[in-house]
Parts: structure tokens; sequence; C-alpha cells
């Protein structure tokens, strides 16, 4: 897993509207970056429009909130449109940033060992570094929490 205080992996993945969306790309700006295991389930879903209904106050922080799942970009933006969501979505189909990040985990279900994706989020500063990260994420009153930590972060910086 990665650490606070390190660069983040670098990356570029296509979102919903299938436009390459790189981590350079991004530099000067703050980015919460989620990662989430699938698109229309309910904790995923409940996520999303959490994050989509706190953007505008993200965007007020200066940050980005982008969503990143194994998902094709079709399935992406299917959600988007079926839940309204304000949020961009990544897919990554073939894992390399899941794993770059440390996230795509070996996962127990119903006594089924299977690969998946454990839902985390990591803020990034305008310079690349990684100053907070969640494992495991419980989805309620999360985007609250990250919001709370992305202004205790800008305050100190």
């Amino acid at each position: 897993m990665l650490e606070v205080g390190i660069v983040a992996p670098e990356f570029c993945l296509p979102n919903q509207d299938d436009v390459e969306i790189c981590l350079r790309d991004l530099k000067g700006k703050w980015i919460v970056l989620y990662f989430y295991p699938k698109d229309n389930t309910p904790g995923c879903t409940t996520e999303a429009c959490d994050f989509s209904d706190a953007a505008p106050d993200f965007s007020n922080l200066n940050a980005i909130i982008i969503g990143v799942s194994a998902d094709s970009t079709a399935k992406h933006r299917n959600f988007i449109e079926k839940k309204d969501l304000s949020i961009t979505l990544l897919s990554d189909e073939s894992t390399t940033m899941l794993q770059d990040y440390g996230v795509w985990q070996l996962k127990k279900n119903y006594g089924k060992e299977y690969m998946g994706i454990v839902r985390s989020t990591f803020i990034i500063d305008p310079k690349g570094v990684i100053k907070a990260i969640w494992e495991k994420v419980k989805v309620k009153d999360h985007a609250k929490e990250v919001k709370e930590k992305l202004e205790e972060l800008q305050k100190s910086d």
C-alpha cells in the first residue's frame, strides 16, 4: 500500500467519455481519488452520489473528484446518466492503476476468494504528493470526512 508523503503513481486512463485523463494534466489542483468496486451497486452508488452532491464544495477548494473502477467507459457513462453524477469516472479495465495504488487485492466473499478492488480514497496535493489515505472505506459520511480532511490539509499547507 502507498504511504502519505510519497509522490502518487502516474496514471493515464480513459474517462466516461473516452477522453484520456493523466495525473500530470491535473498538477496544480488538489485531487480526491477514490477507488470503488462496481458501478450501479448500492454502496458504490451511495458513495458516487455523495461525492457528486459535494462536488461544488470540493471545487471551491480547488479540488477535483475522480472515481476509478475496473468497469468499462460505457458502464461509467450509463452509471453517470442513470444517477445524474457530476464527477469524473476513470476506467481501469487492465487493473494497472488499481495495482499501482495497491487497491487490487485478494478478497473473500461467501467462502470464495477472488481479486477485486478494496474501497479506498487518496487526497493528492497540487504537487502530486499523497496527503491522506483511507483504506477499506465505509461509505456513510465518507465524502464529508474527506472534505473536512482536505480543508484541514489546505490550512496547514
